[in-house]
């Protein structure tokens, strides 16, 4: 049993671990954030009347749907610093051993 619990705090799998938790469980939360609050008030600053998820960039014919992009890069930076300042908050980063 020692050589399974060395192995799983060398391989960082209980980071791992806190993270695929912490992600799915504010994933929810950060979306109706980014959609509902974020997406809104930027496709103001931007011009799109319709929110952010309405931006496009008109290059002669073609269409580039900008604002959806936006969206989902703000999506991932929100869930990326949440669960990062939830693993330090709870000093979790402390249980991987270092090598």
């Amino acid at each position: 049993m020692k050589g399974f619990l060395n192995f799983i705090r060398e391989q960082g799998v209980v980071g791992l671990a806190v993270g695929f938790i912490l992600g799915g469980a504010v994933s929810k939360v950060v979306a109706s954030l980014v959609e509902d609050i974020i997406n809104p008030i930027l496709g103001v600053v931007l011009g799109a009347a319709g929110g952010l998820e309405t931006a496009v960039l008109k290059l002669g014919p073609v269409e580039i749907k900008l604002g959806n992009f936006v969206g989902v890069v703000i999506d991932f930076l929100v869930i990326a610093l949440v669960v990062y300042y939830g693993v330090k908050a709870l000093g979790l980063e402390k249980l991987d051993k270092k090598k």
